[in-house]
């Protein structure tokens, strides 16, 4: 500091602590100082927060896989899941697009990487579909045991974010999970209840022509044999947001979303 700069200091600390000039001059130097240790704060702890939230997805993916439990090693337990970025035009998967740096929500929101739906098309909500998504294979070797992949789609209030898993034959539910949304607690957040989400295991989605056709339904299913296969009991109190569930599964594992990429699954797993 220049003895100006000092002399400076020192006539602004002298003045009267009911000085106006001195109170916006302390109010602008700890403002400065607040913004620097912000700043400085938001760069040290970045690595931190992108490693905490990196362990959060892998968390839910194996929530929706039914691979978690209090004692589970979620590092070790992901080393068995493959991520891959599917082209959802196509239902390839692609190599030019990298599943560790790719962001869906973040590309759906570029028109140049996603796609403008229209209303008949557009039944979850979402508005835009990103061009490719990430999938998640749990493997055992070369044999693939889950598929999980990631949906989102408009309930009540907010979007709903999560993943469902399916069996090998791509029709048999193993999990579902959400991780996050801003639905009404007590009716359209019991999407978290578990005792609602153990519903899901062992439903079917598909029906004899390949449509999706699970649902949710409004109270208690009272279907019985196999057509309680395609059922799963609404929330109470919270309809538009079991609506947004059932809509948000038949975008995305129908012709807009998912569709193309498992049936060319079933054709690999079914020559394998």
């Amino acid at each position: 500091m220049s003895v100006l700069q000092g002399a400076w200091l020192a006539g602004i600390l002298a003045l009267p602590n009911d000085s106006k000039k001195k109170t916006l001059v302390v109010a602008l130097v700890l403002s400065l100082v607040c913004s620097m240790l912000v700043s400085v704060s938001a760069v040290v702890l970045r690595p931190l927060q992108i490693a905490n939230a990196t362990i959060d997805r892998q968390r839910n993916i194996l929530a929706a896989a039914d691979l978690l439990d209090e004692n589970t090693d979620i590092a070790d337990a992901f080393s068995r899941i493959e991520a891959h970025v599917v082209d959802l035009e196509s239902g390839e998967i692609t190599d030019d697009v990298d599943p560790a740096s790719f962001d869906q929500r973040r590309a759906a929101r570029d028109p140049a990487m996603s796609t403008a739906l229209s209303r008949e098309q557009d039944m979850a909500g979402v508005g835009r579909r990103a061009r490719y998504a990430t999938v998640y294979l749990v493997k055992d070797g070369d044999a693939v045991e889950r598929i999980i992949l990631p949906i989102h789609g408009y309930g009540l209030w907010s979007t709903l974010y999560g993943f469902i898993a399916l069996e090998p034959d791509l029709n048999t539910v193993v999990g579902l999970k959400y991780y996050e949304h801003t639905e009404t607690a007590g009716l359209g957040a019991e999407v978290d209840n578990p005792a609602w989400l153990s519903q899901w295991r062992g439903r079917r989605v598909f029906d004899a022509s390949g449509a999706p056709v699970l649902r949710v339904v409004k109270g208690t299913s009272t279907a019985t044999g196999d057509a309680a296969l395609y059922e799963v009991d609404g929330l109470a109190g919270a309809t538009l947001t079991s609506d947004g569930v059932t809509n948000m599964l038949h975008f995305w594992l129908g012709e807009q979303g998912f569709g193309p990429f498992l049936e060319n699954m079933r054709k690999r797993i079914g020559s394998s």
